[in-house]
């Protein structure tokens, strides 16, 4: 059996920066054990599959797999995804909904001379928090997982806890670029801290920017088999930002983030995330940003 799939950069609007995806389309008579094969053989963070919808008011049903597992939900493969159907080869219109393990996940798609130029998703879940660790014990142990200094940990705004909106991440703040670019994890430390935070997959942030366009920059590395670094995290920063605004002492306002991650990794991507709140309430998280075409081909299984 053959089958068409097309490669793209997320989140940049450079070829070879932001995160890869890999996506295969009319996947329906593939089984998830050949969905994980293909997945680990791009060995890209996540790899997509397009099947047609169960309910045929929604766009498509969209699974995702990292190499080693599928998940509920992710921000890059949605907007590759939707970067890839909305060309006119395929010629599917904005909005597209999605079917996900985690729900249905909006994707609008704004467009140019007939192509994409923009997509942002609507999560489908608000956001959920975990508990606070905040003893000396869990800072001390933190630091030695990434290699740096229990100065460099910032909690003025909060103490490192979990955030989702669907996908699992453990928010942290550093006080400053500096010591986001000496981040360097340590795996026993790492498995160590993981016993207390419940959660495998850490988002580093700081708002020391020094950039007047950008207002956090940021590093997620998770544990896929190895511990791997992530060039572009929708996921993560749409939890991160839903987190933030949360804290934010305002009951109801919209807040814009403007993220900047891969930079340590040679992968410069941008994401653009906004967040309504209402009485106290996060009601909606969105996150968007651009992606360039970089392969297609077709796969033999």
């Amino acid at each position: 059996m053959q089958f068409d799939y097309y490669t793209l950069d997320v989140f940049t609007d450079k070829r070879f920066g932001g995160n890869p995806l890999a996506v295969v389309t009319n996947a329906q008579s593939l089984s998830t054990e050949q969905m994980q094969t293909i997945a680990r053989e791009f060995n890209y963070s996540e790899t997509t599959f397009i099947l047609p919808p169960e309910n045929s008011s929604n766009t498509a049903n969209v699974r995702i797999f990292t190499p080693d597992q599928e998940l509920g939900f992710a921000g890059h493969p949605n907007i590759g995804t939707a970067w890839v159907l909305a060309d006119p080869a395929f010629g599917k219109r904005s909005p597209m909904v999605f079917e996900e393990l985690a729900g249905l996940v909006q994707v609008d798609v704004s467009f140019t001379d007939a192509k994409p130029d923009y997509a942002e998703l609507t999560t489908p879940q608000t956001v959920m928090y975990g508990s606070e660790l905040s003893s000396a014990e869990h800072k001390q142990l933190l630091s030695e997982a990434l290699s740096i200094a229990p100065g460099d940990l910032c909690t003025d705004n909060h103490y490192p806890r979990n955030a989702s909106t669907g996908l699992e991440f453990h928010c942290v703040e550093l006080n400053s670029l500096s010591a986001l670019s000496r981040v360097s994890i340590n795996q026993q430390k790492w498995q160590q801290y993981t016993k207390h935070s419940k959660c495998f997959a850490i988002h580093l942030y700081t708002r020391a920017t020094e950039r007047r366009d950008i207002d956090i920059c940021c590093r997620m590395f998770a544990t896929l088999g190895n511990i791997r670094e992530d060039p572009a995290t929708g996921s993560a920063n749409c939890a991160l930002a839903g987190l933030l605004a949360h804290l934010d002492a305002n009951h109801t306002g919209e807040y814009t983030y403007r993220i900047a991650q891969g930079v340590e990794m040679g992968r410069p991507s941008k994401l653009i995330a906004r967040v309504k709140k209402t009485a106290g309430a996060i009601t909606q998280i969105k996150i968007g940003g651009t992606a360039v075409p970089v392969m297609q081909g077709t796969l033999t299984v």
